[in-house]
Order: structure tokens, then sequence, then C-alpha cells
């Protein structure tokens, strides 16, 4: 296997699968510490976005991305290039909700894409424990919902680009899980996974809390966590907002926002952020 960017990547390290690996590429932000030492056995392929000549230059016998953007003519080749070559591709089912049933969740698909890994890899058992590990985590996010004071409402800065945020709208792992703990995703009516907003819509949504993304690794002008929190404690509206002046916020690594084996950390920051707030009995 030749993953396309590092949630792909890290997923097989934890189903145990670096020695299956013919390489990687498209790193955001440092690997999990918990993966470090497998992930120095496999060939950095691009640290960047991978090219068609370096895939078919690793010769996989398969390719995996969570995103089927990453499958250009322009990048590695389209889907339907690849398969002419003989070279199967991966989409993670996150990314392809229609095909894998309705009414699925973010953390459904995020388990399917294990379990079909577990049998390409015959390696079912580690998918299963995989499984059976981040599922202990959503029930104790539902031990949180049940336990809440109130329901908070929370916005997700994923990042800042040109002076503008992304925030977490409609659909996409952030919303699953403020609805796993019982909160409010405050964009949750914008049906956008990742919206353009200004600061000003963010103010007036007021959000009880919000979850700050971290990537800082990335190197982009306001990716950091400590930029985002500088621009809003000097923003005249936004540093107005209780949340900002109570400092209720909630750091994560960015990637944890995005669907990927580290998710649940993320939900896991969140449980304890809540209890910290004094939002739960």
């Amino acid at each position: 296997m030749v993953t396309l960017d590092q949630s792909s990547t890290e997923t097989l390290l934890a189903l145990g699968l670096a020695a299956r690996m013919a390489g990687t590429s498209n790193l955001k932000t440092r690997v999990a510490p918990r993966f470090q030492a497998d992930y120095e056995t496999i060939p950095v392929l691009n640290p960047k976005k991978l090219t068609g000549e370096q895939l078919r230059a690793a010769t996989p016998d398969l390719v995996m991305s969570s995103f089927a953007a990453l499958y250009t003519r322009e990048q590695v080749g389209t889907r339907e290039e690849l398969a002419e070559l003989g070279l199967p591709s991966f989409v993670s089912a996150v990314d392809c909700p229609a095909a894998n049933g309705a009414g699925a969740t973010p953390f459904d698909l995020l388990f399917t894409d294990y379990e079909k890994l577990g049998r390409v890899f015959g390696v079912e058992d580690r998918a299963a424990a995989l499984v059976a590990e981040q599922r202990a985590v959503l029930e104790q996010a539902g031990g949180t919902r049940r336990s809440l004071r109130e329901q908070p409402s929370v916005v997700w800065l994923y990042s800042v680009f040109n002076g503008l945020p992304y925030v977490a709208g409609k659909g996409g792992m952030p919303s699953a899980m403020s609805q796993l703990v019982g909160a409010r995703n405050a964009f949750d009516d914008v049906d956008q996974q990742w919206p353009e907003v200004s600061w000003e819509q963010i103010a007036q949504r007021d959000p009880d809390i919000i979850v700050v993304g971290d990537l800082s690794e990335r190197g982009a002008p306001g990716d950091s966590a400590q930029e985002k929190l500088a621009m809003m404690r000097r923003d005249p509206v936004v540093s107005e907002l209780s949340a900002v002046r109570e400092n209720r916020i909630i750091q994560v690594p960015g990637i944890e926002m995005d669907p990927s084996v580290r998710t649940v950390d993320a939900l896991r920051v969140l449980i304890d952020g809540l209890r910290t707030l004094g939002y739960v009995r």
C-alpha cells in the first residue's frame, strides 16, 4: 500500500501494517508519538502531495486516500486511470457517505474503513480491536451527554487564511463529536463541512466554547493555535465574547478535527474540557 495523506498513513499504522506499506506522503503535522517508530521504517515518497511518477515508481499493489479529491489527473491520476494500469485504489468511506448506507455517522464510516482494511490485509482481529477501543470512547461521550448541566454551543475553529476563519459546518466530524457529548455545533446550519466565515459571524453566534485547532507544523500564517488565540483577543468584537474573556477555549491538534484514527483523541479532549469548564454534573 502507498498512502496519499497522513490520516490514511496513521490508520494503517494503528492496524500494525507498517511492514505492508510501500510508501507514505502528504504529512500535515507530526505523526502521533505512538506511531513514530513504525513511521520511520516507511519510505516517505513525498512530504507534500504525491505525483503520478512517484506513485508508479513505488510499484504498490494498492493506493489509499482519505479523500477522493486527491485522485486527480494533475496529481497521482484519477481512479479510473489507475485501474487501467492495474492499480486498485481505496477511498475512505467517510468521504463517500452516499455509497455506504443512509444514516451512518462519520464514526460508523470510519469504523467501516478499519473493517475493510482488516479484510484486505488479513488482520480482522486487529481491526475489531481498534473498533472496540474507539467505540468505548463514544460510549464515554454518551455518559457525558447524559450528565450535562446544559447544552453548550461550540465553534470549531480549524484555520485562518488571509485573516478569515474557517470553521466546522454541518456534517463533519466536529458536528458528530458535538452531538455525541450533547453540545451543539454553532455553525451546524451551514451546509458545508469547512465554510469560510467572518469574525463578526462567530461573534453573532456567541458560542459557549471555542475549540481551536493547532496546525502549527503546517507553517502557514494563522495555522498555530496561539496565532488564532491572538487574533481573537485582538478583534474588537470577538474579544468581548464571554468564551474568550473567560477562556472557555479547548485546543486540539487540527488533524484530529478531520476523520482519522486520531479523531477519538479530540473527542477525549472535548469530554475532559466540558468537565473542566463545569458543564458536567
